[in-house]
């Protein structure tokens, strides 16, 4: 089963600059979006299907142009579950839950803190919420795998020039800190699993033109619980893809 998540910036843009072609050559079973911007109707459903996803699942934020994350699967789920059953987030469309099997798949698009004050207090409540929201989880559906946009670097290896971030969201040391908490918790970090190696990134400031000088973070994971390490085959950075100011991250397990 391969699994890619892909931050959009904008699912509209994406289409419009290629991304149902690369969906053919990556052949991924199931991708997860994040930062769709856009609500289902605007959503070129068509263009998913004729890309090999015939099961297509939204959730999208209240405010117009704004959040949302998708499910695309070539196989079915068994079922799907929109949001954490807490209006203050499902009302940004943060979380999507698809189940196959005894196998459970949760895409999140976590808040990002840039504009500081109160959307980084709304953040780390956010993911004081979202964990135990997850422990919960894995009581029910212990085999889980989450995959998305984090807005958080874990460790200095993950962002660029680490010394000029301490004071940043998204490297802030409550925000590693959490994410140490998953980590001790029992997720795995997949692509660390196979990789080691400095400047791998997955974001770049559009506006500085990051990109060209790999000046980059890496914000977007697939984690999985350890009882699942022994099905991880692959986990790798697309870096070539170019529909998004993000890249795709992908996870390959046997199951």
């Amino acid at each position: 089963m391969k699994l890619l998540s892909y931050n959009l910036n904008g699912v509209r843009s994406a289409i419009n600059k290629g991304l149902a072609d690369y969906l053919k050559q990556e052949d991924a079973d199931i991708v997860c979006f994040q930062e769709t911007k856009a609500q289902p109707d605007q959503i070129d459903t068509f263009t998913f299907m004729d890309a090999g996803y015939p099961y297509c699942y939204y959730h999208s934020a209240q405010k117009k142009g704004y959040s949302g994350v998708a499910i695309l699967s070539k196989k079915e789920p068994d079922r799907v579950v929109v949001g954490m059953n807490n209006h203050k987030y499902d009302s940004e469309g943060r979380v999507l839950r698809a189940d196959f099997g005894d196998f459970t798949l949760v895409c999140v698009y976590i808040p990002s803190g840039t504009t500081g004050g109160e959307r980084q207090a709304f953040k780390m409540e956010f993911l004081a919420d979202f964990f135990i929201f997850l422990l919960e989880l894995r009581k029910e559906r212990p085999n889980l795998l989450v995959c998305g946009d984090f807005n958080i670097c874990h460790k200095a290896i993950d962002i660029n020039h680490p010394e000029r971030h301490q004071n940043v969201s998204g490297f802030l040391p409550e925000e590693r800190a959490w994410f140490d908490q998953m980590i001790l918790s029992g997720f795995i970090d997949t692509f660390r699993v196979f990789d080691q190696s400095p400047e791998k990134y997955s974001w770049w400031n559009y506006r500085t033109f990051a990109r060209a000088r790999n000046m980059g973070w890496r914000i977007d994971y697939h984690l999985i619980t350890n009882n699942l390490q022994d099905c991880l085959k692959a986990a790798n950075i697309h870096s070539d893809a170019v529909h998004s100011d993000h890249c795709p991250v992908s996870a390959e397990l046997d199951i």
